[in-house]
Order: structure tokens, then C-alpha cells, then sequence
């Protein structure tokens, strides 16, 4: 059975909403992320399936396909791994390796789950995030803390409450100030 892992951008208050524009807080645009790029690649390197919701997916789907002068390799990469869209409005996803999933959303992820394959990877999604958590399909928490405190905006686990005791599996800090830290329900 695949691992189905949650990687969020995530202040310290728990806020998952970028509306903000909190992700830089250094401030600076020459801060070295050459350790989250690699921690970065290690972890698409694990995984071959990509899970949105519509809205994550359509700004993805405007931004990298175009981004020709990527060095990161995050790119390629999403223009290569399968994707898989949670929407009952889309109609053509207008991006290469891409599959609608209509639902009923637990099928759907049990079907992912049960095929033959690396992890499967969500982020951002702020409305299919949560659908996750509360159906309990979750078996990983990836999240890259960024040392900001916002006060406000929505959070990963604002309503959860089916989630229970996590276990720390792994912490790593960054040059930037960043820091990973892995959960897994324990």
C-alpha cells in the first residue's frame, strides 16, 4: 500500500494560507536553499504521484509548465509525475500526465493507495487537505516551518479532530531558518 504524505509550507501558529506572501522571511531573495532544494528532491525522488485540489492545481498548472529556466528541478518534475486533480467542475486539465478524480473522494484515494507505486504527494489544497485528515487517509506530515508568525489565516489542522497522537520521525533545520519536520500518526 502507498503512503499518502501531506507536504505543507507552514508558519509556526500552524497558518498553510499563502495569501500572506510569508514565504520568504528572511526578506532577502539570496538567502542559500540549497539544502531544502536537495531535502526537496530527495522527496520527489520517493514519490510518483501528485495530488491537488482544482484551484492548487490550475495555479500550478499556469505557473511550471512555463517555467523554462527552473534550476530546481521542481519543473520537471511536476511535468513528468502523474497528477491527480480532485474537482467535480474541471473538464480538460490542459496538463500532460493528468487525471480528474470525480470522487467519491475516499474511493479515489483507496484506489491510489492500492495501486502499484512510490508515495503520493499533496500539497497545498486548502480544501482537500483537510478532507483528508478528517478520513483519516493521512500517513505522513511533511511540513517546512517557516519562522513567521502570522496571527491569522487558515491552518492545517484547524478543525481536525480525528488526528490524534503524531509521532516525530525526523526534524532537519536549513541555512534559512527553515525547519522540516516529519510526522506520522503514531
Amino acid at each position: 500500500m502507498r503512503d499518502l504524505i501531506i507536504t505543507e509550507n507552514i508558519t509556526l501558529d500552524g497558518v498553510i494560507d499563502a495569501a500572506e506572501g510569508w514565504f520568504a522571511p528572511s526578506g532577502e531573495e539570496d538567502v542559500d536553499e540549497s539544502d531544502i532544494i536537495a531535502a526537496l528532491a530527495e522527496h520527489r525522488a520517493a514519490a510518483d504521484a501528485f495530488l491537488v485540489g482544482r484551484v492548487t492545481f490550475e495555479q500550478m498548472r499556469g505557473f511550471w509548465p512555463h517555467n523554462t529556466d527552473d534550476e530546481t528541478g521542481v519543473s520537471d518534475y511536476l511535468n513528468e509525475v502523474s497528477k491527480y486533480v480532485v474537482s467535480s467542475t474541471l473538464e480538460d486539465p490542459e496538463w500532460d500526465n493528468s487525471t480528474i478524480l470525480r470522487g467519491p473522494l475516499l474511493d479515489d484515494i483507496q484506489a491510489l493507495k492500492s495501486a502499484p507505486g512510490k508515495e503520493i504527494v499533496v500539497t497545498g489544497s486548502l480544501q482537500l487537505v483537510p478532507a483528508l485528515i478528517d478520513a483519516g487517509v493521512v500517513d505522513e506530515y511533511r511540513l517546512f516551518v517557516y519562522p513567521v508568525v502570522l496571527g491569522r489565516g487558515q491552518r492545517l489542522f484547524e478543525d481536525a479532530t480525528s488526528v490524534g497522537k503524531l509521532e516525530l520521525v525526523e526534524t532537519r533545520q536549513f541555512t534559512s531558518g527553515i525547519t522540516l519536520m516529519r510526522y506520522r500518526p503514531a
